[in-house]
C-alpha cells in the first residue's frame, strides 16, 4: 500500500471515533506490552545482527525500557484522559473551566537506527495512549531489527490503525508529502530541518528529538572515581551511538591526570582491555559513519584506545587529549565511542565555550559543590541531563526528554509521552442562573464599572 492511501486509510478508522475509547487504547497498549514479551528472543537476535548489541544491552536499553513505559502509561491513561477542572478568575464567576485532552489523528513516527526498537516503540506508546492512529518509519540501516519491528505489529494490528512502512530516503519523503495529523521524528539536526520543512508546508505539529554535542563536566571537588566510571558507562554504551552521550569531557586541569587514569580502568573494567575483542561490543552501524569516525582518531593525542577493525566495523573506545575547539572532531556531534578532552581552570571558560556552540541536548556535571551546580544550570541552556551521572535521567517517566534550540523540540516519556501527541481543548462552562452585565456595551457607566471591576 502506498503512503497515500495508508494515510487516507488511517484517517477514516480515526474518524469512527475507535480509538478514542479509553477501553480500547488499553487493550492496544496490553496488546503491544504482550507482544513484545513473547518476541524478546527475535528482538535480540534481530538487534545482534544488526549493531552485535548484547542480550543484556538489547534488553536494558531496548526492551525492558519500554515494557517498564507500557507498564506506566496503562497505569495511569485513565486519569490523563480525564478532563482536567482548572481555576476560574472572579470576572468569570458563576462558569467553571476545563481542559480537554483530545488525540491530533494520525501521528507519523520516524524512527533512527541507533536504538532501532526503542525509539520507534516509545513514541508508539505515547501516540496510542492519547488515542491516535500510527504509521512507524524504520530505519533502513537496521532492516532485522525493522523487519522484526514490522512482523510484531502487523500480527496484532490492523494496517488501518497501526502500520510500519520499510524503505529507504524515497519512503520517508513520501511520508513527509501526506499531509498527517502530528510528526515525530528522531535523528539528526541536517534531517530534522528537512522534517520540518516538510511539516511546515502543511502545518503540521512536530516533535523533533536531535542530538548536538553533549558537554560533560567533572570539577575539581568530584567524586573522581565514580564519574571516571559513570562516563565510560554514558559514553560508550552502544559504542558512542546514543543521541544523550557525553560528547566530549570538560575536566579541571587539577584532577585531570587522576580522572584519565581513573577513565582507561573504567574502561577495562567494563569492556576488558581488547575491547575488539569483546563478543558483546557494539559495532558501528555502517561503513560511511565507521570512516566519519576513524579520521576523528587522527585529532589530537590518543590517550587510550584508538584500534579499529574494519572488517567488523568496530572502534575501540578512545580517549582524546590535546584537543581544541578547532579540531575537527569538536565541529559535529561524534556519535560513536571517541571522547575528545578539554581541560579548564576557570567554570567561566566552561560556560563561554558551550555558549558559543548550539544548544546541546544533554548536560552532565560532576561536582559536589551547589553553587557550582547552580551556576551551570542557571547559565547554559540545554535538553536535560545529570548531576553526578549520565544518561540514566533518560528512564525515568517522571522526566519528560526533549531538546531545546537545534537540539530538538517537545519532549516525551511518562505523561510527556500523553501530552505530545495530545491537543488540550480549553472549554468554559459557564451559569444560565445569572447573567453579568458588565460586558454590555449598553450597561450606565459601562466604562468607569469595567475598569473598577478589572482592576
Amino acid at each position: 500500500m502506498d503512503s497515500q492511501s495508508l494515510r487516507q486509510q488511517q484517517e477514516l478508522f480515526f474518524r469512527s471515533g475507535k480509538t478514542k475509547d479509553i477501553d480500547f487504547r488499553l487493550e492496544a497498549l496490553q496488546k503491544l506490552r504482550n507482544s513484545i514479551k513473547e518476541n524478546e528472543t527475535k528482538i535480540m537476535e534481530a538487534l545482534k545482527a544488526d549493531l552485535n548489541k548484547s542480550d543484556f544491552e538489547s534488553y536494558t536499553t531496548e526492551i525492558g525500557i519500554v515494557l517498564e513505559e507500557i507498564r506506566f502509561v496503562m497505569k495511569n491513561l485513565r486519569s490523563w484522559a480525564q478532563p482536567q477542572k482548572v481555576k476560574t478568575p472572579v470576572t468569570h464567576i458563576g462558569s467553571s473551566s476545563y481542559l480537554y485532552p483530545e488525540p491530533y489523528g494520525v501521528a507519523l513516527i520516524i524512527a533512527p537506527w541507533n536504538y532501532p526498537f526503542q525509539l520507534a516503540i516509545a513514541p508508539l506508546i505515547g501516540a496510542l495512549a492519547a488515542g491516535n492512529c500510527a504509521v512507524i518509519k524504520p530505519s533502513e540501516l537496521t532492516p532485522m531489527t525493522s523487519e522484526i519491528l514490522e512482523k510484531l505489529i502487523t500480527e496484532q494490528f490492523p494496517s488501518e490503525y497501526i502500520s510500519v512502512m520499510q524503505g529507504g530516503v524515497e519512503t520517508s519523503q513520501a511520508l513527509l508529502a501526506e499531509k498527517f495529523d502530528y510528526i515525530f521524528f528522531t535523528g539528526s539536526v541536517q534531517v530534522g530541518k528537512i522534517v520540518m520543512e516538510a511539516a511546515a508546508k502543511h502545518l503540521t505539529p512536530v516533535t523533533l528529538e536531535l542530538g548536538g554535542k553533549s558537554p560533560c563536566i567533572v570539577h575539581e571537588d568530584a567524586n573522581i572515581k565514580l564519574a571516571a566510571k559513570r562516563i565510560a558507562w554514558g559514553k560508550f554504551l552502544n559504542a558512542g551511538q546514543t543521541c544523550v552521550a557525553p560528547d566530549y569531557l570538560y575536566v579541571h586541569k587539577q584532577v585531570k591526570a587522576e580522572f584519565l587514569a581513573y577513565l582507561e580502568a573504567a574502561v577495562n573494567e567494563l569492556y576488558g582491555e581488547t575491547p575488539l575483542n569483546n563478543p558483546n561490543f557494539t559495532r558501528i552501524v555502517s561503513e560511511r559513519h565507521f570512516q566519519r569516525l576513524e579520521r576523528y582518531l587522527k585529532n589530537g593525542d590518543v590517550r587510550a584506545g584508538g584500534q579499529i577493525n574494519k572488517k567488523e566495523l568496530k572502534i575501540a573506545p578512545t580517549v582524546l587529549t590535546n584537543i581544541t575547539w578547532d579540531d575537527p572532531v569538536m565541529q559535529e556531534e561524534i556519535f560513536g565511542p571517541v571522547l575528545p578532552v578539554l581541560e579548564y581552570d576557570q567554570l567561566t571558560e566552561v560556560i563561554e565555550g558551550i555558549q558559543n556552540h548550539p544548544n546541546p541536548l544533554a548536560l552532565y556535571l560532576f561536582t559536589e559543590n551547589v553553587q557550582v551546580q547552580n551556576q551551570i544550570l542557571g547559565h547554559i541552556s540545554f535538553g536535560g541531563g545529570c548531576i553526578n551521572d549520565t544518561v540514566y535521567h533518560l528512564s525515568s517517566p517522571y522526566l519528560p526528554f526533549g531538546g531545546v534550540g537545534s537540539s530538538g523540540t517537545g519532549a516525551y516519556h511518562g505523561k510527556g509521552s500523553f501530552d505530545t501527541f495530545s491537543h488540550y481543548k480549553s472549554i468554559l462552562k459557564q451559569t444560565t442562573k445569572f447573567d453579568i452585565p458588565f460586558r454590555y456595551p449598553n450597561i450606565k457607566n459601562g466604562l468607569k464599572k469595567i475598569k473598577y471591576f478589572l482592576k
